[in-house]
């Protein structure tokens, strides 16, 4: 029976798996159906910038908070109740724009809520897979989850943009949170039998993140490998997140394009995936996650470059693949380098790096559109300032290139 097969029949695995998996359709459909409602009916870019940053501002002071949580309290009771909570808000927001009142102050504070509860749900997860799957399947474990929640990503979009395209976008929002809360039931306490967590300390939350912080500063591997993901994701997933809608728009695009675009780029994580879940890197995995975001970086710049639709949706394919290269070899080796008693927030912490300058990069992209300036110069701009970053990123990481 092989490594892959064995996570089939973990209980506790599988049922994190399909809930990672009905969380991220219900979180794509959501995404997808808001980035358009904002351009299209609020019909600003910058509206769409505002509700980026109010959904993305409030998680990452959460996520913070939530590593320490993840770390003292049991995953899957963290995972479920954040889910209901996201449940609760999505009903909300479905009330309100059936009845025509989804304003944009109203939509920014939704996102805020929404936002603050996911940070919740990824330490938890992220942290609890390596307690539940042996060493030598971890890697195998995180290309399945992440390969599951990737297809997901896949039809998030694709759901989102044919309800919009032959209903309408509040039923959109109804079929999210029908997603989101099939995500709670598969992780109900009662169904996984967990462990306590390991760690009970008497020291105050503000003591418990400090602690986080010092052993991810005292990492030389934690702190490049945490530069590379900020890289990856300020400068391009998260360019990107905000440009491909005005793209669309103002390309003339239907709510069937801006699917076409953010599903290639989900093909593409899955296809790293379902790579990753056959071949178990071993050796210089430090070497390979720099280099392949040299190349997701000039995929990037080739994609400022085209305006044919079929061009953008293979460069995003393979931004995608070469992006989950990246991430799976390094959260893995965090994983297993990270002490059992902080891996909660340690994953934390690099999650909170990966989307930490997103809103920035969401107020940028959306701003500079406003002057005036082509959405295709303000992504090469990004492109070029990322492979910059990149060149220091490679004169610093003598230590992180030699980790097998």
């Amino acid at each position: 029976m092989t490594i892959s097969n064995k996570l089939i029949f973990n209980r506790t695995y599988m049922l994190m798996l399909v809930a990672g998996i009905f969380a991220m359709i219900g979180f794509s459909t959501i995404l997808t159906t808001i980035t358009w409602y904002a351009v299209k009916e609020l019909q600003s870019s910058m509206a769409l910038g505002y509700i980026l940053v109010s959904a993305t501002v409030p998680r990452l002071l959460m996520m913070t908070f939530s590593g320490m949580v993840a770390d003292k309290f049991k995953k899957t009771t963290i995972m479920y109740y954040s889910n209901i909570a996201e449940a609760a808000v999505m009903v909300i927001l479905y009330f309100l724009i059936i009845n025509n009142q989804l304003s944009l102050i109203p939509l920014m504070i939704l996102a805020a809520l929404f936002g603050m509860l996911d940070a919740f749900f990824g330490p938890a997860c992220t942290s609890l897979i390596p307690k539940v799957v042996k060493q030598a399947q971890l890697q195998r474990a995180n290309s399945l989850f992440q390969g599951g929640t990737q297809i997901s990503f896949i039809l998030g979009p694709i759901v989102a943009g044919m309800i919009m395209e032959n209903f309408s976008i509040a039923t959109s929002f109804y079929v999210a949170l029908i997603f989101v809360f099939l995500s709670a039931i598969f992780v109900f306490p009662y169904f996984i039998k967990e462990t306590e967590a390991p760690e009970r300390s008497n020291e105050t939350p503000i003591k418990d993140i400090i602690e986080g912080f010092r052993y991810v500063k005292s990492s030389r591997f934690l702190i490049t490998g945490i530069i590379i993901l900020v890289t990856a994701n300020f400068f391009g997933l998260g360019a990107l997140s905000v440009g491909i809608p005005i793209l669309v728009d103002a390309s003339g695009g239907t709510p069937i394009n801006l699917t076409y675009l953010q599903s290639s780029l989900g093909v593409g994580m899955l296809s790293g995936t379902v790579l990753l879940s056959i071949v178990t890197l071993t050796k210089v995995r430090g070497k390979i996650t720099l280099f392949t975001l040299l190349a997701m970086l000039l995929i990037f710049l080739a994609f400022t470059q085209v305006t044919d639709l079929i061009w953008q949706i293979v460069l995003l394919f393979l931004i995608g693949f070469s992006y989950t290269i990246v991430y799976i070899p390094f959260i893995t080796m965090a994983q297993e380098f990270s002490d059992e008693k902080v891996t909660g927030r340690v994953m934390s912490l690099i999650f909170l790096a990966m989307t930490g300058f997103d809103p920035i990069s969401y107020v940028v992209i959306s701003g500079l559109n406003t002057m005036d300036i082509s959405i295709f110069n303000v992504l090469a701009i990004s492109a070029i300032a990322s492979i910059v970053v990149w060149l220091l990123i490679l004169m610093n990481s003598k230590v992180y290139r030699t980790i097998d």
